[in-house]
């Protein structure tokens, strides 16, 4: 069964003229790379290590996806998407791409699957705003200028805030005379999208579901196995999940990886944040949290006497968990 990318945003209303004025404009992701799956068996090849259907993925269509350790633990995310019968893109955090190559390609054996570093020939520009409607969430344009990745929206205050990855050498023809976007502000919008990326420092931390990864069609349970499915799995039937991610404001920046705590639990951390970004002094955290912490008094970055953290809102629902 065919799982597409969850569109929360769209019953929302989006950024109109006279409304509150959200980031937006184009900015060169330096910290965003790209693996190629090249090859008859490329599609087949990846069903097999990440979370999500490639084998029917159509073109014109991407997908979140993850690849997961043997405990079921994200080694990274992906947004996928097919460029041809024979050739897959895999966009995902720089800073651990090579890791994660590497790793791949250690299962490749003797499938028919080239697995290379595509980055340097294909870089990412993130667009916001105006610049980012391109086709529905979930689409993949390619038009003579480029190619347009129409991510989930972010949503801020009631307002979806259209976001795209724009794939092409040098600078996009779309974003000719755009406004500059600040890359802080770019992941502010990635923090209110609630769509968790894997970064270094937070590589085997969580569980897909910890950070609501099946929440935004990055897991389908319909596929085979893959390394760490069973646990995926039981977590996701069991009913015992006791953490997932939140969006949470800050007075002060926050960084991934940085430890969460409950003003009275200074010992033991309750969460990690997952994703952060500033805009405008505001400061944002997509936060991998314990359920039950949300009720349990004041949450601080980095120690129970850090910053204050106050609880945002997600632009999906999260179900009821059994504790």
């Amino acid at each position: 069964m065919n799982q597409p990318m969850n569109q929360p945003a769209s019953a929302l209303p989006p950024v109109t003229p006279g409304s509150t004025v959200m980031p937006q404009g184009a900015v060169r992701l330096h910290d965003w790379g790209v693996i190629r799956a090249a090859g008859a068996e490329a599609a087949k090849f990846l069903h097999g290590q990440l979370t999500q259907d490639t084998l029917h993925l159509p073109e014109g269509q991407l997908r979140l996806a993850g690849f997961c350790s043997a405990k079921g633990r994200l080694q990274a995310s992906f947004v996928v998407w097919r460029r041809g019968p024979e050739e897959l893109l895999l966009a995902c955090s720089a800073d651990l791409l090579p890791a994660v190559l590497k790793r791949l390609s250690m299962f490749v054996l003797r499938a028919k699957c080239k697995l290379s570093d595509a980055s340097a020939e294909l870089p990412l520009w993130g667009l916001a705003g105006p610049l980012a409607e391109q086709g529905p969430v979930g689409s993949h344009i390619t038009t003579a200028a480029g190619e347009c990745l129409r991510l989930p929206d972010a949503v801020v205050a009631g307002q979806a805030i259209a976001r795209a990855l724009w794939l092409g050498g040098g600078e996009p023809a779309a974003v000719d005379g755009a406004a500059a976007l600040d890359i802080e502000a770019w992941r502010w919008l990635e923090v209110h999208s609630g769509v968790a990326r894997i970064v270094a420092a937070t590589s085997e931390q969580f569980v897909p579901q910890m950070v609501n990864l099946e929440l935004v069609g990055g897991v389908n349970f319909q596929k085979g196995c893959y390394p760490g499915q069973e646990i995926v799995a039981r977590s996701q039937y069991r009913g015992t999940l006791k953490r997932r991610a939140y969006v949470l404001h800050s007075a002060a920046a926050l960084a991934p990886g940085q430890e969460v705590f409950l003003a009275a639990e200074p010992e033991q951390p309750a969460g990690m944040v997952a994703l952060a970004g500033s805009w405008a002094g505001q400061h944002a955290g997509l936060v991998e949290l314990k359920i039950a912490a949300l009720a349990a008094g004041p949450l601080h970055a980095g120690s129970a006497q850090g910053p204050l953290l106050t609880l945002a809102v997600l632009p999906y629902a999260i179900p009821a968990e059994a504790a």
